[in-house]
């Protein structure tokens, strides 16, 4: 249990750090588009290599992607139901706000640090699919419901083909399928850079951290999203535990990225929509000191 909290406590160090040199000027606002686009573009590209070279995935994992998927399209169901009486407007900004994980940039660091290299794989499959919902299909089904019209699916799709994660991972899946290895100059080459992306994604939060709210009535709105997202995430870290039938680093996977906090470019497609980007940010930074907390009971409890 020490280890673990030494080396969460080393996590949220990081991110301290981050947020305090970003607070003395060292580091400014925008400096957060720079460091966000080193990790999702290099550092964390190159440790989804090192995560799959040398290992043999196993077909029947091949679950996880479309469980990752389907985590993110219940989310949406229930933010279209919680919203029936209300605007559209409200209806797609739940839509929005409510689903996606970030994974790459927040539950990855934990699981190269705690779980094993089939955690890692686990993490990076479920990550796979819940792309698909974080990099456009929430967008694309709240932009539908906000509008008025039909799901653009060209839209999503060319989001996923900007994707560096995204097509990292199908990359890989494709070619353990096919049993092809990758170089070993090239696996050499990933570790190193991927090595940094634990420090890079915690330091990249903490320069972008920020929780300003215009309107202190907007808590409520933020409460009731939380109380959502994570209420839902317990259930499913229950069902997951006991009833798949995966190896226990699998599912020790899965409870964590089941309380992952909200993805990054949630705030972001927020402000596209035409939401409240100040509301979007300020559920997105508080998801991330919840799910620190949680991931550092679930960590000493399981390991």
């Amino acid at each position: 249990m020490l280890e673990v909290l030494s080396r969460a406590g080393s996590f949220v160090a990081i991110i301290i750090l981050g947020f305090v040199l970003k607070k003395i000027g060292v580091f400014k606002e925008e400096d957060f588009s720079v460091l966000s686009k080193i990790t999702i573009r290099i550092t964390l590209p190159a440790a989804i290599i090192t995560s799959f070279a040398g290992k043999e995935i196993d077909p029947s994992l091949l679950m996880l992607l479309f469980l990752g998927m389907g985590c993110g399209v219940l989310y949406i169901i229930l933010g279209f139901l919680l919203n029936r009486k209300n605007s559209r407007e409200q209806q797609a900004f739940d839509i929005l706000n409510l689903p996606g994980y970030n994974i790459g940039c927040f539950s990855m660091p934990f699981a190269q640090s705690f779980l094993g290299p089939m955690g890692v794989i686990a993490t990076s499959l479920f990550d796979s699919g819940n792309a698909f919902i974080c990099l456009g299909g929430a967008f694309g089904v709240a932009s539908s419901v906000k509008d008025g019209r039909g799901f653009d699916f060209k839209r999503v799709l060319k989001a996923l083909s900007r994707s560096v994660p995204f097509l990292t991972y199908l990359l890989m899946v494709v070619l353990n399928l096919l049993h092809i290895r990758v170089p070993g100059m090239v696996v050499e080459c990933a570790t190193l850079i991927g090595g940094a992306n634990s420090f890079m994604a915690m330091f990249m939060i903490g320069v972008g951290f920020k929780l300003t709210l215009s309107d202190r009535s907007q808590m409520a709105k933020i409460l009731r999203i939380l109380l959502v997202r994570y209420g839902v995430a317990a259930i499913l870290a229950v069902i997951f535990y006991f009833l798949l039938p995966f190896d226990i680093q699998v599912r020790q996977a899965l409870v964590i990225l089941a309380f992952s906090p909200i993805g990054t470019a949630v705030p972001p497609f927020t402000g596209e929509l035409g939401g409240d980007v100040g509301l979007s940010s300020a559920i997105n930074s508080m998801a991330i000191v919840i799910s620190i907390s949680i991931y550092v009971v679930l960590l000493s409890v399981m390991l």
